[in-house]
């Protein structure tokens, strides 16, 4: 039983009633003892009721959110918990993966007694003070998320629990939020916001704030995409699929045979008669014509239809019928507005209409990145083109990170290292990590650290280096070994791990990532 980590911040703030400044009436001069006294009772109960929301926000433990952020270590083949100073919170002293369900709150999900044999095994929350919390539950577990590729995440808000056998949830507060009613519970996979209830072998709803959207009824639902708001495909018992929406009104009755996980504006793919056809939300069919040799609904986009027929052959129509690209490709993607990747024997290229292919099918690997509206085409696998919209090839190098969230391209080119927006100017590590106290700097084959306005901080002595991570630390290399220095360029972890990959490595004062598989990390002296 493996777990992994999902980090994502939260920022909260905290706000206050405001409160109007009473005024005299009929000119009164003089101080009203009655209303001196009834203020001072409103500002009494006022008082008690801050504290009393204090006191069930943070659990009468101490503020729950904390200027930490927290994460699982391992040593010696234990798990424990250290925050961002590097600080140990619990000693490594479990042996399975410790939860962290949001890394700013101090509740660490635990799973001890643990026998693989009978496939045993106890859970409990624990808070920053090593104490137990939510003791009134037998079991106390994370909320996993899948996406489409496996990789796991967990629910922020809330947490599975079971009482007398059956299972509910609470939030991270620990108020219970989903009664403990059901047989089980789980998240649908690839799909936000959305948690799988299951009741006398039917299966329901609920969202992360425990509000049952769908009473369990079905063999099965499953989500018409990773966006909760595009609603649901539900099965009943005898294999008939529908659609209900995010708030539980029915799109289409279950009378189909199959529902493809795809929408766009209201169009779904459906199976009907062994035929797929492309309907309408009240059931109306949309297009059937020029579908009847069709195996599969690939994507629907742009009011186009990528579709595969029964010869494994890959083409796009509209939503009018129409053919764009005939089926002859082996795959086929959407890429810039207008535009597909077009995929034959191993090669890939672009092609806008069945009459015009823009770019010619040369490239071994070729992706559309969509939120920076870049194509990454490689000649070689290792050295990439980066595409604009209108095909222009405007860098080549090798790509190490193309950052979405904060909109750059690191690239190397020359043995240098660059960075650009996607736009493709040119930017300064300074403009990218614009929060940082220490900038990546290199001379003589050496790496060093400057500041914001270019001085050297750390001497050009390294071999390789990392630039500093969000709290203030980097890892730096001298003769083949990694170590670490801190957000003042001292080097507070002297070069002694041996890497055999330097990407993953983010120091943590003398904790480093590590990794378990590709769905669990942490980190580990």
């Amino acid at each position: 039983m493996w777990y992994s980590v999902y980090v994502k911040k939260q920022k909260i703030s905290y706000g206050g009633n405001k409160m109007s400044r009473g005024k005299r009436y009929n000119g009164e001069a003089k101080l009203n003892m009655k209303k001196v006294l009834a203020v001072l009772v409103a500002l009494l109960v006022i008082v008690m009721f801050v504290f009393v929301i204090y006191k069930l926000v943070t659990n009468g433990r101490g503020e729950r959110m904390t200027n930490n952020y927290y994460f699982t270590s391992f040593q010696d083949n234990k798990y424990g918990v250290i925050n961002n100073k590097g600080e140990e919170i619990i000693a490594p002293s479990y042996q399975e993966y410790i939860v962290i369900p949001n890394n700013k709150t101090d509740i660490f999900l635990c799973t001890y007694d643990v026998d693989y044999t009978n496939n045993t095994y106890k859970t409990k929350a624990l808070n920053s003070k090593n104490e137990e919390i939510f003791t009134d539950y037998e079991n106390i577990e994370p909320l996993a998320n899948y996406d489409a590729n496996n990789t796991i995440s967990y629910e922020q808000n809330a947490i599975k629990v079971q009482k007398d056998g059956k299972y509910g949830m609470i939030n991270i507060e620990g108020k219970e939020i989903l009664p403990c009613e059901y047989d089980y519970l789980y998240s649908l996979k690839n799909t936000d916001n959305s948690i799988l209830v299951e009741k006398d072998g039917k299966i329901g709803l609920v969202d992360n704030t425990g509000k049952v959207i769908i009473e369990p009824q079905y063999k099965e639902i499953r989500g018409l995409g990773t966006d909760y708001k595009l609603g649901y495909i539900t099965i009943t018992e005898d294999d008939k699929y529908g659609i209900v929406d995010c708030n539980n009104q029915k799109v289409l009755e279950n009378k189909y045979q199959d529902i493809k996980s795809l929408t766009e504006n209201g169009v779904y793919a459906v199976k009907e008669n062994n035929n797929w056809e492309l309907v309408q939300r009240n059931g109306e069919v949309k297009l059937s014509e020029g579908l009847q040799n069709v195996q599969d609904i690939l994507e629907i986009k742009n009011g186009n239809v990528i579709i595969k027929n029964t010869s494994n052959k890959v083409g796009v129509i509209s939503l009018e019928g129409e053919t764009i690209l005939n089926t002859v490709y082996d795959d086929v993607k959407f890429a810039f507005t207008g535009s597909y990747i077009i995929e034959q024997n191993g090669k890939y290229g672009i092609a806008k209409s069945k009459d015009e292919i823009v770019v010619n099918p040369t490239y071994v690997t070729m992706n559309y990145i969509n939120t920076a509206d870049i194509i990454e085409a490689s000649e070689d696998g290792i050295t990439s083109n980066l595409l604009n919209s209108n095909f222009e090839t405007k860098l080549t190098g090798i790509v190490t990170e193309i950052n979405t969230s904060k909109g750059y391209i690191k690239i190397r080119q020359d043995n240098e290292e660059k960075y650009y927006n996607f736009r493709f100017e040119e930017r300064t590590e300074q403009d990218i990590n614009s929060s940082n106290t220490l900038f990546l700097d290199k001379q003589d084959d050496k790496y060093g650290y400057v500041d914001k306005n270019g001085k050297v901080v750390v001497d050009y002595q390294y071999d390789d280096a990392t630039e500093q991570n969000e709290y203030g630390y980097a890892a730096v290399q001298k003769d083949g070994k990694w170590g670490a220095i801190n957000e003042k360029g001292e080097e507070i972890v002297a070069p002694q791990y041996d890497f055999s990959n330097n990407l993953g490595i983010n120091f943590i004062g003398e904790w480093y990532l590590g990794s378990i598989d590709s769905n669990a990390t942490y980190y580990t002296k």
